[in-house]
């Protein structure tokens, strides 16, 4: 190991090495940044470019992408409600709030120390789990899938407050477009009014862009002035507080960053659902949970450490089984083959050298696109105090570029300013957002891992409690729920005895 170590080093710190290292961070933190893009398309672009390069500089290349992409998209997703990428949707939650209290500075100094220090915990997690890889991702079944969605959606309960009622009816909402298109498991289409572009489902990145960036700039054009309403917050001090913050919180950032992992780790689910699941997690936990959602630092720092960290655990399937832990990794696999070389258990034998420069590529990245973003912070945070009369045309022409640059289409662009209306007239009326954006982000892998259970188990549906992660998993989603109705019978207790 220690040999394959010093061979991945050797390779990385050569001249060429650092160029496409430096080469990957700019790409991958411009693509996250700017809304619609992201990694996939990135590694996308970049992968026929990758044909004369030596396996490692290639390699290098992409590892630089994937590590940067993550926080890249962190920078709208605070700045101006819109998330670069799907999986920094949990971050408009609580950063954006902090940019209209002219905290900026302190959300992205957050930001950036949560998702490097999140993809260390991710990518030294990789390094443990690579011996015992096998038998940790064969654990998981549909059954398994199924209760960590419900786990997942139990955010629900913590998440609405007072607006339970409200919020209930959003999730129904979102769980109602997440069914929309191709049933996986019958076969069937349902819901689509006769179009065929629904056929596979409401695209997440078109709708998360709309329910956010477009919905949030619809409400400056009618509110007017700035997005920060308070200029206070936006010196070069207020990064470090934010550097500070995530140290004063560190359970959060380890809660996150080991749920990233885990959750990245599993095939098919992706960074999007472990962003949510951190931020659920730190919710229900807190002992304000009426405070995010209304710029809470720990709304910012739980999901950009699960978003960094699941890099490490994305790659764990990848490496180990050729089975792609996300769509980044699945690209990534693309690269690998188109370079000669065959994902597998024979990688970990034959070429550890070339997998040690990955992991030593996405960790440089995850440090070097931090200190960009501590670079920068200050000249970004002044974006908040752009009058929306500029601001908002330019958000929107990029934003809807973005979009269309997906799949070149123009139904993507409906969508996506469909949405737009769609969650002006929900913050509007007071509608939570957040419970809308969960199911539709876990609805469609909710319902496939039931189906699939229930033919695993001829229909019985004992299935979900008779295997043991299964059962643990539900537990631990029983204690989501009751957790709120406990601290709420406390916090009535308490009032009475003070009112005694």
């Amino acid at each position: 190991m220690f040999e394959s170590l010093a061979t991945g080093i050797a390779l990385l710190f050569t001249f060429k090495g650092i160029l496409y290292l430096c080469l990957g961070v700019i790409v991958g933190f411009l693509f996250g940044a700017v809304p619609g893009l992201g990694g996939v398309t990135a590694i996308a672009l970049l992968m026929p470019l990758t044909f004369g390069m030596e396996p490692y500089e290639a390699i290098t290349l992409i590892g630089g992408v994937m590590g940067a992409t993550s926080f890249g998209g962190s920078i709208p997703a605070i700045l101006i409600n819109a998330p670069g990428i799907a999986l920094n949707a949990a971050t408009c939650f609580d950063g954006y709030p902090l940019a209209r209290q002219g905290k900026a500075g302190l959300a992205i100094g957050a930001a950036a120390t949560a998702s490097s220090l999140g993809g260390l915990i991710g990518i030294f997690a990789l390094l443990l789990f690579i011996p015992i890889a096998k038998q940790f991702v064969l654990l998981f079944g549909p059954p398994e899938f199924f209760m960590l969605a419900m786990l997942g959606l139990a955010a629900i309960a913590a998440s609405t407050g007072d607006a339970f009622l409200r919020g209930l009816i959003s999730a129904l909402f979102g769980l109602m477009l997440a069914f929309i298109g191709y049933d996986a498991v019958s076969g069937g289409i349902r819901f689509t009014g006769g179009s065929e572009y629904l056929w596979d489902g409401i695209p997440l990145v078109p709708a998360l862009i709309g329910i956010f960036a477009i919905t949030e700039m619809i409400n400056l054009t009618v509110r007017g002035g700035t997005v920060a309403t308070e200029s206070e917050g936006l010196a070069v001090t207020g990064v470090f507080d934010g550097v500070k913050a995530v140290f004063r919180n560190w359970p959060i950032l380890l809660r996150g960053s080991l749920i990233g992992t885990f959750v990245g780790a599993l095939p098919g689910v992706g960074g999007t659902v472990a962003s949510f699941v951190a931020y659920s997690a730190t919710v229900q936990i807190s002992k304000n949970p009426e405070s995010f959602g209304k710029g809470n630092i720990q709304g910012v720092i739980a999901p950009e450490s699960a978003n960094n960290a699941k890099d490490g655990g994305s790659l764990i399937p990848t490496l180990a089984f050729g089975i792609p832990g996300s769509a980044e990794t699945a690209i990534f696999l693309g690269v690998l083959i188109l370079h000669g070389i065959e994902p597998g258990p024979m990688l970990l034998i034959e070429n550890q050298g070339i997998i040690f420069s990955l992991i030593l590529a996405v960790t440089a990245s995850c440090i070097m696109s931090s200190m960009i973003g501590f670079a920068l912070a200050r000249h970004l945070a002044l974006i908040t105090l752009v009058d929306i009369h500029i601001l908002v045309p330019a958000v929107v022409s990029i934003a809807l570029v973005g979009v269309y640059a997906l799949h070149s289409s123009i139904e993507d662009v409906i969508l996506s300013l469909a949405f737009g209306v769609l969650g002006y007239l929900m913050v509007r009326f007071s509608y939570p957002r957040i419970t809308l954006v969960i199911a539709l982000v876990l609805g469609e892998l909710a319902e496939r891992s039931f189906h699939q259970s229930l033919n695993m188990a001829d229909g019985d549906w004992t299935i979900f409690f008779t295997r043991g992660l299964s059962l643990a998993l539900f537990v631990f989603l029983l204690a989501c729920f009751a957790f709120p109705v406990i601290r709420f019978l406390l916090a009535a207790r308490r009032a009475e005895g003070g009112a005694d």
